[in-house]
């Protein structure tokens, strides 16, 4: 059995872990899959260069609103799927050059599995250390249906790698996946439609940014809520066919599975090394990010529920400062978390929701403010859009913000740093100038009425 000072499990967040600190260790550096993880590859990064290509392709659709000639004639998929991932394997293929021209680290291109206390088989070989950190991540989760398993579908994973554009597409989700993914696919000529198990679009997000999100989608695609979704098979045609409980038969060319994540904890058998997992699957660990095994800690979505990137970058700071000096200890800091949902419109979050404010039982005061109020967003003649503020009445700090418009995930970004820096509403509103006619005042706006 090969033993290493330091095994790292997963090559995302966990491959910074990594520093000139560590020259003298002898790292074992294990990953099945591309080089930076879920982000990288299969997420953030290239989601979003999609989304900006859908948004030019919507800009192009409604430039005669404002007496402008142009038009969408189509998308060549094919191109913007090469320039995707053309610029991003690189990247992914650079990172594993990279670490295996390393000579204290050793790279295993292999699923993993704990087969006891430390031991953890890769490939044919069980290796061990005595620090080991746990950054697997998650998966795509796939609901149990009939049929499921054998019909063929797409996952975040692979749907933005196929090679033409759907020309039905069917979206089985309502959360930000589903959004974002489904309105690219949208924008650029496929006939979307959506499938939820539940009531409402994003139900996660603030009430107010939810209900606004499923009234804006439920015009422009067929929706299908509440749907008990009985089977799925393919036909003699290739298509796609989902019958559901009220008897409706959706017929589609590919099926895209938006339903979610699971930690990959399971995967790892992590209970085979004394680890915990709670009731959801993640690994159980402390503000520390140790885990109840002496040496052995978990960071990002393998351990944390809000399964977001810059959370996981954070993360493991916290642990390649930990495990390298194991006698000066740092927390992580998960107060003021804030997310971005790249859906069209988008949307910027920090904080409570009003529904928890009401869960909680606290005293607080909301209003939502239209982005049509304010200079920039009457030019643009934008309806739908707005900023909702939440304050706590004896504080008379934020206790949340929600955007759901243009420019709303860095528009958040200057009530993130009010919260952190504990500033009350009445000085974000009126101790800074906020400049005219840019699209912040809308976020003045919305702390004025406060």
């Amino acid at each position: 059995m090969q033993r290493f000072d330091l095994i790292i499990i997963g090559a995302g967040s966990g491959n910074s872990i990594i520093g000139p600190e560590h020259d003298d260790w002898s790292i074992a550096l294990v990953e099945r899959g591309l080089f930076g993880g879920t982000c990288l590859n299969v997420g953030c990064i290239p989601s979003k260069m999609f989304v900006f290509a859908a948004e030019l392709a919507d800009y192009a659709r409604r430039g005669p609103e404002f007496g402008l000639h142009t038009r969408f004639d189509g998308a060549d998929w094919p191109a913007i799927r090469d320039r995707v991932f053309g610029r991003i394997d690189p990247i992914a293929a650079g990172g594993e050059d990279y670490r295996r021209g390393l000579p204290h680290v050793s790279v295993f291109a292999h699923d993993a599995r704990f087969v006891g206390p430390k031991q953890l088989r890769v490939g044919d070989e069980v290796i061990t250390a005595d620090t080991i950190v746990l950054a697997a991540g998650a998966r795509a989760n796939v609901p149990s249906i009939p049929g499921i398993d054998t019909v063929g579908f797409d996952t975040s994973d692979t749907i933005m790698r196929v090679d033409a554009l759907p020309e039905r597409l069917i979206v089985l989700g309502g959360g930000y996946i589903a959004a974002e993914l489904g309105a690219v696919f949208g924008a650029l000529g496929s006939q979307v439609t959506y499938v939820l198990r539940g009531d409402a679009m994003l139900r996660d997000q603030d009430h107010d940014i939810s209900r606004r999100m499923t009234e804006i989608y439920g015009r422009r695609y067929p929706t299908h809520y509440n749907a008990d979704i009985r089977s799925v098979a393919r036909d003699g045609d290739g298509d796609v066919i989902l019958e559901l409980g009220d008897g409706t038969t959706l017929r589609g060319d590919r099926l895209l599975v938006a339903a979610g994540r699971t930690p990959n904890g399971d995967q790892l058998g992590v209970t085979e090394t004394g680890v915990t997992l709670d009731d959801a699957g993640y690994v159980v660990t402390d503000a520390h990010g140790r885990t109840e095994v002496d040496g052995i800690w978990a960071l990002g979505d393998i351990s944390n529920p809000v399964q977001l990137k810059h959370v996981a970058n954070h993360e493991a700071k916290v642990v390649a400062h930990n495990i390298t000096y194991p006698d000066d200890l740092r927390t992580m800091n998960h107060d003021h978390i804030p997310a971005a949902v790249f859906a069209h419109p988008p949307i910027g979050s920090v904080g409570l929701t009003e529904q928890a404010c009401v869960a909680r039982g606290l005293d607080y005061t909301a209003h939502v403010q239209d982005y049509g109020s304010a200079a920039a967003g009457w030019a643009m003649e934008d309806t739908e859009s707005i900023c909702k503020v939440i304050m706590d009445n004896r504080s008379r700090r934020l206790l949340g913000a929600h955007i759901m418009g243009p420019q709303a995930p860095t528009l958040v970004q200057q009530l993130i740093q009010g919260m952190v820096f504990g500033l009350t509403v009445d000085q974000m509103a009126t101790g800074q100038y906020y400049i005219h006619p840019a699209m912040p005042e809308v976020v003045e706006q919305a702390l004025l009425e406060l």
